[in-house]
């Protein structure tokens, strides 16, 4: 299967001059976006994030705890057309703003099978810096959670320790690792119970 994200040094070199053939037109006249800038752009104004949200629909899948992994890249709405340039080179993910009320508009990809196949590729191929190390941990937990890892008491628990690494390790989220991590083990005793 062929995929925007596959024709990326095609449509565009190192340099940002566009490389025009007749293979790479219709890609050419799509995107004038460089991957490398992007991956700078990335770098500097994305994020990948892990996202754990209760949810009792999960009580005997994964331990009461719905696992959101996502990327999401930001920039103030007066230049939210850079997103939009950016979503047409990938193929993927969906435009909105951060909030109501909010000038910073979003993209956000959040669908596992375009995070394998298009988000993860992309930026294999063209590595970041600053991001790097998130997202070697969210490439290793999509890849575990698509295997189903997070069904088992063991990959639950080292799922969400991963996850709490990520971003200044999860300093900003509402809830403690210890919260996590004892919660499912509450949810599990009461589903056995």
């Amino acid at each position: 299967m062929s995929h925007p994200a596959d024709s990326f040094s095609a449509v565009n070199d190192m340099d940002g001059d566009n490389v025009t053939s007749g293979d790479n037109q219709q890609e050419t006249e799509r995107s004038s976006l460089n991957p490398y800038w992007i991956v700078g752009f990335v770098d500097g104004e994305g994020c990948f994030s892990v996202s754990l949200h209760r949810n009792e629909r999960f009580a005997g899948r994964s331990f009461g705890w719905q696992i959101n992994p996502s990327f999401h890249v930001y920039q103030h709405h007066l230049h939210g057309d850079v997103l939009r340039m950016i979503q047409q080179t990938l193929g993927v993910g969906r435009l909105h703003t951060k909030g109501q009320g909010s000038q910073v508009d979003v993209l956000t990809v959040q669908r596992r099978h375009d995070l394998l196949e298009v988000v993860i590729p992309f930026f294999e191929r063209y590595p970041l810096r600053v991001k790097a190390t998130d997202f070697r941990t969210f490439h290793e937990i999509v890849a575990r959670l698509n295997r189903g890892e997070h069904f088992t008491r063991s990959g639950f628990e080292s799922i969400v320790r991963a996850a709490y690494t990520m971003n200044a390790n999860g300093e900003q989220r509402s809830r403690s690792l210890g919260e996590i991590l004892d919660g499912s083990s509450e949810t599990e005793r009461q589903a056995h119970t």
